[in-house]
């Protein structure tokens, strides 16, 4: 009776927990509809291995919704060229303040010319791939021009890292197919034998005979530096004493001259002092005549008496 109690307990609670998974399940998938999202696509030129259906899509690292199908665009564009990989996806409404609209178009376009673009990126070593939007150099990764018209908004693309360290190297591998390997190693050999030619020569060479006659070198040149410094010591000595002598030569004639000059002007000098001497005895005798007789100086004699001039009566 209680094994039967005990399997009825445990096939209830089978029961139940089937019944919350099933239940959760469908919580999540309603919510998840009833959240409100925007269908957008790129076109990628280059692999997208690792992305698939379900695929998250995040902006500046955190997620906003994920993609929803993944084709080629000959298939969605019937005849399309070029062929390009066409990712569509979805993302939250609720990822921008503006509702759904015009205004939230030109805002999107104006974000696209700044750089927003759509990158493959890869999540480290295990082959999971994500859809990262992300602001790039708009110079550096301009849309691509296609013939046809897009079924939802579209949004440019740009190679992921992946992507792009792939490209790099399939253009390094490009360039080494051109290099001319063979005449590289020809090159290389001619190079290997001029250097053992040299170092060959480089042997044959007396190095200690040469060092020898090198210090002998050496040696014979500080000494006729030595002399060549004594002589030139010598010169200057020479050079000083001949200016001396000449400076001396020279400032004995200049007296002598100023002497000769001196004695030539002393008779003239004393007769004009002289004459000097007596201008001013002269000139101090006619001053105190003219303090004097002041009229008399002037007139060169007295004034005549005034005629028929009697002094008045006195009453």
């Amino acid at each position: 009776m209680s094994a039967k109690i005990n399997n009825f307990k445990i096939g209830l609670f089978a029961f139940f927990g089937v019944g919350l998974v099933v239940t959760g399940l469908l919580v999540f998938g309603v919510w998840s509809n009833l959240k409100k999202s925007s269908l957008f696509e790129t076109y990628v030129t280059t692999d997208v291995s690792g992305l698939s259906a379900g695929s998250a899509v995040e902006l500046r690292g955190v997620r906003v919704g994920k993609v929803t199908s993944i084709g080629f665009s000959w298939n969605e564009y019937q005849d399309a060229s070029p062929g390009y990989v066409v990712v569509v996806f979805e993302m939250n409404d609720d990822v921008s303040i503006l509702p759904r609209g015009k205004e939230r178009n030109e805002r999107l376009q104006k974000a696209i010319e700044h750089g927003l673009r759509a990158c493959p990126k890869a999540l480290g070593v295990t082959g999971a791939c994500i859809l990262s939007l992300e602001f790039l150099n708009p110079a550096e990764n301009p849309p691509l021009k296609v013939p046809w018209t897009p079924q939802h908004t579209y949004i440019p693309s740009a190679p992921g890292l992946i992507g792009d360290l792939l490209v790099s190297m399939r253009e390094v591998l490009h360039k080494l197919d051109g290099v001319d390997v063979v005449a590289l190693d020809h090159l290389a050999e001619d190079d290997l034998k001029s250097v053992g030619r040299l170092l060959g020569r480089v042997e044959r060479i007396d190095l200690e005979g040469l060092g020898t006659n090198a210090n002998a070198l050496l040696t014979e040149l500080r000494g006729s530096n030595a002399k060549l410094q004594s002589f030139l010591d010598h010169t200057d000595d020479t050079i000083a004493k001949m200016k001396l002598e000449k400076l001396a030569h020279d400032a004995d004639g200049l007296v002598g001259q100023l002497q000769d000059t001196v004695g030539s002007l002393q008779p003239g000098l004393a007769k004009t002092l002289d004459n000097a001497s007596r201008t001013l005895r002269e000139a101090d005798d006619v001053l105190f005549e003219l303090k004097q007789y002041p009229s008399g100086f002037i007139l060169g004699k007295p004034p005549l008496p005034i005629k028929n001039v009697q002094p008045p009566a006195k009453q």
